[in-house]
């Protein structure tokens, strides 16, 4: 699975490499996210397909009654994504998650508990898109209105089943050529064949 993301990309890099504008770039600084405090990170999303927004990790569908459900909602199966009611409502809101890298533990004994970690990442590390859905949810007792997203994963390729050893998956990384494609509604076309692995303490 996918649940922490690197993007050391300015938001100049991100608007050039994309062709998209950040609406507000104040929100945002490079860094890396940790899906478990839900961030806010940079997306390009089919309601703006040429902005930069910023929409917060853990996608909330419209008929949940708190924020609760987004721990479970990080990253989506791209096998039940038209199964699962998380996610059938988000099936025509497709996003980009951009980001240049993601870390992933492989487990080095049957506990798990002696883990290596290792930073993936496409060679020269580019600029990339996890393919992603996104929808809107409205807090009902203040008002707020709540962009969210979450990660398309898929099985993982030989390199990742050495690595995520456990379970076995990986995000879906999209062909630069193939990005529009995804934000109007065509096939995923995967860059995952592209990945390189970098041992990290």
């Amino acid at each position: 699975m996918c649940f922490r993301t690197k993007n050391n990309k300015t938001a100049h890099e991100l608007e050039q490499r994309f062709k998209a504008k950040f609406l507000d770039p104040k929100w945002y600084s490079p860094d890396i996210f940790n899906a478990f405090t839900f961030p806010q990170t940079p997306i390009v999303a089919n309601n703006q397909p040429n902005a930069i927004q910023g929409f917060t990790w853990g996608l909330i569908p419209p008929w949940a009654k708190d924020i609760n459900i987004r721990k479970s909602t990080l990253n989506a199966r791209i096998e039940t994504l038209d199964q699962k009611p998380s996610f059938k409502p988000s099936l025509s809101k497709r996003c980009l998650v951009l980001a240049d890298g993601f870390y992933e533990w492989k487990w080095l004994n049957p506990k798990g508990n002696l883990k290596q970690k290792y930073l993936l990442s496409l060679p020269g590390d580019e600029a990339f898109a996890f393919a992603g859905l996104w929808n809107e949810w409205t807090n009902k007792s203040t008002g707020e209105l709540l962009n969210t997203y979450t990660i398309i994963t898929t099985a993982a390729n030989e390199l990742m089943s050495e690595i995520h050893n456990t379970k076995k998956r990986m995000p879906v990384i999209l062909e630069p050529e193939k990005e529009y494609d995804w934000l109007t509604g065509g096939d995923l076309a995967m860059a995952n064949d592209r990945l390189i692995a970098l041992e990290k303490d």
